[in-house]
């Protein structure tokens, strides 16, 4: 995966965990959004944590090319979510409160660094950072029983989010992010369980000891 690709898919991550870890303000006049909103924080009020399996497809438009990832996702309220990516490529993406770790497999390395936004600033992964603020960061509109954000300022290159809503007991059945080189990423998720009493030791797992650790923003 390229730096610009991991950038989305941690947008994706990240989008997906505003409607998990925070409540949600939209403005009065949009009414079907307002409706759909009050459904998913009813759906929202009982959960304590989640898991279930992710399919992604990745199109790079520059190399006309799709490529499939899946693996599993895991997360606990208020701020914990592991994504493990599995395949030619297996990487975890590990959020456990205020610290982010990007551990690679395959290249036997992990990026250890701290979550906030003073650090991440408007990149992509700042998002986390606004709990609630969601109208202040996009534009959101209602098309054919999907949600589409648009960010109002610029993050990372990513032009906008949609978000395809279920009718099952966890609300969100799949993510797309489209940035401004045409690129597009969509995640559906898979087999989605609530309450399964996820430990706060699973967020923070031992590393290999061959492993070589990075840490940013010390």
């Amino acid at each position: 995966m390229n730096r610009l690709h991991n950038n989305l898919i941690l947008f994706l991550i990240l989008s997906f965990a505003l409607f998990i870890f925070g409540p949600f303000l939209y403005p009065a006049s949009a009414v079907s959004v307002d409706e759909e909103i009050i459904r998913i924080q009813k759906a929202y009020e009982n959960i304590r944590d989640i898991k279930g399996s992710f399919m992604q497809k990745s199109f790079i438009k520059d190399l006309n090319k799709t490529e499939k990832y899946k693996g599993y996702f895991y997360i606990k309220r208020p701020m914990k979510m592991m994504w493990s990516y599995e395949g030619d490529n297996p990487q975890d993406v590990v959020i456990n409160n205020d610290e982010i770790t990007i551990y690679q497999k395959k290249e036997k390395q992990a990026f250890k660094g701290r979550f906030d936004r003073e650090t991440y600033g408007q990149a992509p992964i700042a998002l986390l950072g606004g709990f609630g603020r969601i109208q202040d960061e996009f534009t959101v509109s209602d098309k054919e029983g999907k949600l589409y954000l648009k960010p109002k300022k610029s993050m990372g290159g990513v032009l906008s989010v949609e978000i395809e809503l279920s009718d099952g007991v966890f609300p969100i059945r799949s993510f797309t992010v489209i940035d401004s080189y045409s690129n597009r990423i969509v995640m559906d998720l898979v087999d989605v369980k609530i309450n399964t009493g996820l430990e706060d030791a699973f967020f923070d797992p031992a590393l290999p000891k061959d492993v070589t650790i990075f840490r940013q923003n010390p």
